[in-house]
């Protein structure tokens, strides 16, 4: 994938310009856990937020791309994201973060942000997309709070009533 660039340079405060500055290199140290210990700090940091709309995910993106030269490369796409869902947290709102694959060729691992039910600016079509797993907003208690695509209702249902089906 090419570099990835925002439709246009996104101003962003002074306050907030110093906290992307402290942003993105978490995000760096975030991209070297594991996908489990991701998906558990990531879930807790989603409990209690307003779900993200397109248009503030969006903003939050643009102005990551547009802080970060090493955050439009192709290859960028974890840091990126981690970076966009952690800059949406410190405004009150999450995006749903997601991992997956790009089905199409060349094939790759991806992570991406949607919001509204929409992926969140990505150069490709959503339907090239396969989600593995996604860490949204969720009302339920923080140890709960990713899904796993794919999963069977039922257990997901058990999971959300304490491991009693309903």
């Amino acid at each position: 994938m090419s570099d990835v660039l925002p439709d246009a340079p996104a101003r962003a405060s002074l306050p907030d310009r110093l906290l992307i500055g402290l942003i993105i290199p978490a995000s760096r140290v975030l991209s070297r856990k594991s996908p489990r210990q991701l998906r558990k700090l990531l879930g807790r940091l989603a409990a209690g937020a307003r779900p993200a709309s397109y248009s503030e995910a969006k903003l939050a993106r643009d102005q990551i791309l547009t802080a970060s030269p090493r955050c439009r490369g192709g290859s960028a796409c974890l840091v990126r994201s981690l970076s966009v869902a952690l800059l949406c947290r410190s405004r009150g709102v999450w995006p749903t973060w997601c991992v997956g694959v790009i089905a199409t060729p060349p094939f790759s691992a991806h992570a991406w942000v949607e919001a509204d039910g929409r992926v969140v600016d990505e150069p490709l079509d959503s339907a090239d997309f396969r989600t593995f797993f996604t860490v949204p907003t969720d009302p339920v208690p923080a140890s709960r709070s990713t899904q796993d695509v794919g999963a069977a209702p039922k257990n997901r249902a058990r999971a959300r009533n304490g491991g009693e089906t309903g």
